[in-house]
């Protein structure tokens, strides 16, 4: 199938307004998947007057509180673990069979990786009925993001037990970010149907869809410097995928309760910070 022309394709209609059309496809989707509407800001279907702004819709105030404390990181985004550990000789755990290589997820280049080899990394699936706005899990300053080229296969469990290398091969945006404790690289992977993806700094990163790296390099301080603190929204998929995380050496140690098919809020911690390191140069 051609991935990417179906979901541009079906990108077009998402961005469209199409009145009572958009509204049937969103009660359909609603009903399809189980969406808690109650925990929205807007409720109701013919609120939103195309399907991408009830899909990256706002969550009503107080929904989902962000843990305040300073020593604890939250979880990014709605949705659930796949997997998350250790970063062992460069690879992640995709799943049981499966590594891939950090290298390659963060876009190919070895001084990107070094950062966070031997850290640890944790990967968030977002289901269709999750809430797909991604937000900081600590606060940080972002060094560096990157486009990178790929397929757009499907990223739900199934695909992840049987497609090798699913997250360093499909499109993604990368960016990098400097913490009082270390590196932190949020990896937002694309997928089937996913028509794009957007980060709150620079809009949307793709479409359209390129065939080349890019890479975007930002002020520590200064203009143009992008200060985010835990709990800041960053990003959003319009159109449901993955959110890798990735934490320098000695930086975290994920609660020990957390692990594969453990359901994320965000906002609620999922991780203890262990290092009071300077952030990387």
């Amino acid at each position: 199938m051609p991935k990417h022309g179906i979901s541009r394709l079906v990108g077009k209609f998402a961005a469209a307004e199409a009145g009572w059309l958009t509204t049937k496809a969103i009660r359909w989707f609603i009903k399809a998947y189980n969406i808690n509407m109650n925990e929205a800001k807007f409720k109701n279907a013919e609120d939103f007057s195309t399907f991408n702004e009830f899909f990256t819709r706002e969550l009503a105030e107080g929904v989902r509180p962000i843990n305040p404390d300073k020593n604890e990181v939250c979880y990014p985004v709605d949705g659930a673990i796949s997997q998350q550990g250790d970063i062992v000789d460069g690879q992640l755990i995709q799943a049981k069979g499966f590594n891939y290589s950090l290298q390659s997820l963060l876009g190919g280049d070895n001084k990107t990786a070094e950062p966070f080899e031997n850290g640890k990394f944790s990967c968030i699936y977002l289901a269709p009925k999750d809430y797909h706005r991604i937000h900081m899990p600590m606060s940080g300053t972002l060094r560096e993001m990157i486009y990178v080229p790929g397929d757009l296969f499907s990223v739900n469990p199934l695909t992840a037990q049987n497609v090798p290398d699913l997250f360093a091969r499909n499109e993604r945006v990368v960016t990098i970010f400097d913490t009082e404790h270390g590196s932190l690289a949020m990896v937002l992977v694309g997928a089937t149907i996913v028509a794009s993806i957007e980060t709150t700094w620079a809009g949307t990163i793709t479409p359209p869809a390129g065939k080349d790296v890019f890479r975007w390099q930002y002020p520590k301080s200064g203009t143009g410097a992008i200060h985010l603190q835990k709990g800041e929204e960053m990003g959003r998929f319009k159109l449901g995928s993955t959110v890798v995380a990735t934490f320098s050496p000695n930086m975290v140690d994920f609660v020990p309760e957390a692990g594969p098919e453990t359901i994320t809020r965000l906002g609620e911690p999922f991780a203890t910070i262990l290092s009071k390191e300077s952030p990387s140069e």
